[in-house]
């Protein structure tokens, strides 16, 4: 592991109402000029750059004058529900009075909106008017087969497309050719919302509102949902993300949340009023997660819709409950995996880890793939046996230097009948293939990382705004860098680095090791925490100094601020 400072951006610029130490982490961050700072809703990329945009508002449009019957065809993780309860609550505050919605159980269905969808969505709803969030870029046949059935479609979705485009009425997706659109990394969940944003522009064009006695809605009512699936998404945070999740973030904490969100958040004892990003990321998002993880996501979408207090709390319990199900199934998934690799050292593991267990739980491996990733700094596909006799599915996390839906579209060029399915992103992908085809899956993977990865590469490297000077270790420092943000995926929170003294260590419920540290020069006494250490190194009394990169918090206790470092390497001395 190697500790390294962030680069500074060449073309910075002078922000003069800046900090000293909020220049140098912007600047980090290739911040340029103060307009990228902007939060301001007036400052979002404008929607008429959307290829394919105006389509999908006429289409909408007809559906509206005609009160068509419309359904959203959602996906099973956090920014697919987001996205759909987006689409189904913005559609009615335009107007649309025939809405449903259907999200593919992963178990029985898979992924998108494939021929049995389209059909499962003709005997549910008989609609007129299909609508995809998050997913139909690849449904090529999904499509054709709502077009035979004299469907209308549009399609809303960020993911990359394959060579091959649906032929569907209308698409709306940064990431098809052609499309102008500067954000390519939006959410789907924000590709919705643009899509409400036009259609609201140009109902208001034509009059509709004054025409059928409508009050012209507050779309940006629909921000603490835009937010949530933005950062649950792990989708980088540029500009005009940023600006998403800042306002969204900025309703939740002015209590003009949706009740879903607001029980969520009560149940992980968090007071909404002083979330930031992280906490949606890592305590709203798994809790709505879990839901398309082990059952249906439709308990997450109903639980976002839900209007009434109780009934949204009723049904964020069970997604608590959930929750707690997939991080004791995970745990042990964990403990199977890691006993796989156990004997084999680092100099040995391959360039591309890809694990199989017949007993694994096809809703969890995307997370095990992200925990081995990050735990051996390798691309790694974990996977499961499927409902399909003799078909498994695997789901692949990556690192930074390796684009691994590029990399799957490579083997599958070399080896055409070796996947059956795949998709999904740069750091992220799906993919299905049979039983029997794993090994020699495996050493194509593995063959595909040695050719693009270094052995350099493969050194994880911890990146840091590097240390801070005494008068830094302050609760208004710590304050101004928890209001920066908001920070996530592509725009860090700022994480510091530094030799300490260590004066005290004991362990908090038997994972956390609570410190008492001193500066380097013993001026000035600090405490911190590192959350699951490992136990067979920690505590040690032995260890009296240590490099330890960490971030600077507020901590509050009993009403009492304080500062606190939160530890995230502890590398002994």
């Amino acid at each position: 592991m190697l500790i390294k400072q962030r680069l500074l951006s060449e073309n910075a610029v002078e922000l003069p109402h800046l900090s000293p130490l909020l220049k140098r982490i912007y600047a980090a961050r290739g911040i340029q000029n103060s307009q990228q700072l902007t939060k301001e809703l007036a400052n979002l990329l404008p929607y008429q750059t959307l290829k394919g945009i105006e389509q999908a508002v006429e289409l909408l449009i007809t559906a509206l004058n005609k009160q068509q019957a419309i359904v959203i065809v959602g996906d099973y993780d956090s920014d697919g529900a987001t996205a759909t309860t987006v689409a189904v609550l913005g559609l009615k505050m335009l107007g649309a009075k025939h809405v449903d919605y259907l999200v593919p159980n992963r178990f029985k269905y898979g992924y998108g909106l494939s021929p049995e969808i389209v059909e499962l969505a003709i005997e549910q709803f008989n609609p007129q008017l299909l609508i995809t969030v998050d997913n139909g870029i690849s449904s090529v046949e999904g499509v054709a087969t709502a077009k035979k059935a004299g469907l209308s479609v549009l399609i809303t979705d960020h993911h990359l497309p394959s060579e091959i485009l649906p032929e569907a009425d209308a698409m709306v997706n940064p990431n098809q050719p052609t499309c102008n659109f500067p954000s390519k990394v939006i959410a789907g969940v924000g590709v919705m919302f643009y899509v409400l944003i036009a259609l609201r522009a140009k109902l208001r064009e034509v009059n509709y509102f004054t025409n059928h006695n409508l009050s012209e809605p507050n779309l940006a009512e629909l921000l603490d949902l835009v937010a949530l699936g933005t950062v649950a998404d792990v989708v980088a945070l540029d500009s005009n993300n940023r600006t998403l999740v800042y306002q969204g973030l900025k309703r939740i904490q002015n209590g003009k949340v949706r009740p879903g969100i607001k029980a969520l958040l009560q149940l992980a004892g968090k007071d909404y009023t002083k979330i930031t990003a992280t906490d949606l990321g890592f305590i709203v998002g798994p809790r709505l997660n879990a839901a398309g993880r082990l059952d249906n996501m439709k308990l997450g979408i109903d639980c976002l819709l839900a209007d009434n207090e109780a009934d949204a709390y009723q049904k964020a319990s069970q997604l608590d409950a959930l929750n707690r199900e997939r991080r004791s199934i995970e745990q042990t998934m964990q403990t199977e995996a890691l006993h796989k690799l156990k004997d084999i050292t680092l100099d040995d593991l391959p360039y591309g880890i890809c694990l199989f267990n017949e007993q694994w739980h096809e809703g969890v491996i995307g997370i095990l793939a992200s925990r081995l990733k990050d735990k051996y700094h390798r691309p790694t596909i974990i996977f499961a046996a499927t409902e399909q006799e003799g078909i498994i599915k695997g789901s692949a996390r990556s690192i930074s230097n390796f684009h691994i839906r590029d990399a799957l579209q490579n083997i599958a060029s070399r080896y055409p009948d070796l996947i059956d399915k795949f998709g999904g992103h740069a750091m992220a992908a799906g993919l299905t293939l049979a039983r029997e085809k794993l090994t020699l899956f495996q050493e194509a993977f593995n063959q595909e990382a040695q050719q693009q990865i270094t052995e350099e590469q493969l050194q994880q490297v911890i990146l840091t705004d590097g240390s801070l000077d005494k008068a830094d270790f302050c609760l208004e420092q710590a304050q101004l860098l928890m209001d920066a943000g908001p920070w996530g995926q592509g725009f860090p929170e700022p994480l510091f680095d530094g030799v300490f003294w260590i004066e005290q260590q004991r362990l908090l419920k038997e994972k956390h090791l609570k410190l008492v540290l001193r500066t380097a020069d013993k001026q000035h006494q600090l405490e911190a925490i590192a959350f699951n250490v490992d136990k067979n190194i920690w505590p040690n009394s032995t260890i009296k100094q240590a490099n330890i990169v960490y971030k600077l918090m507020v901590n509050e206790y009993k009403g009492q601020q304080s500062v606190q470092l939160l530890v995230s390497h502890l590398l002994p001395i």
